[in-house]
């Protein structure tokens, strides 16, 4: 059982429409999960200080990060996910990005409108599979910038 499954089991929900979500919700748990992955990855690395850890963690979470691994991914999406991202980078949210240009921002709740809607939808593996080519992409582009 994964843990969605035992989150519905153990809370009692009942099975939802998915696809009558905003892409605002979908976002919003989508940012959560790919918190939890990244910050899973990150630790599996090594035990390091916290405030090391966290800026590892930041360097693929933060809007910018995730704009181009929605750039760096356009192949890989099928077309139920760019609709998907397409809606969530159209939503208006009512907040703001702090350290993101607004396309940035835009692209990135996106993808983490994909990425909730796939955890939801119990695709995880293909979740997991678009953060690891993702957090690839941003490793890579980073190590050339260097």
């Amino acid at each position: 059982m994964n843990m969605l499954e035992s989150i519905e089991e153990q809370f009692g929900f009942e099975q939802q429409d998915i696809r009558s979500f905003s892409p605002l919700t979908l976002a919003y748990l989508g940012d959560a999960v790919m918190e939890v992955v990244v910050r899973t990855v990150v630790i599996e690395q090594g035990n390091r200080p916290v405030n090391e850890l966290h800026k590892i963690s930041t360097s693929f979470v933060k809007a910018e990060a995730q704009a181009k691994m929605v750039l760096g991914l356009q192949e890989e999406f099928t077309e139920e996910e760019r609709q998907i991202i397409r809606r969530g980078r159209n939503a208006k949210p009512y907040t703001t990005a702090k350290n993101a240009s607004r396309a940035d921002y835009h692209k990135a709740t996106g993808f983490e409108a994909l990425m909730g809607y796939l955890y939801l939808t119990g695709q995880a593996e293909r979740m997991l599979l678009l953060v690891k080519k993702g957090m690839d992409l941003i490793a890579k582009n980073g190590e050339e910038n260097e």
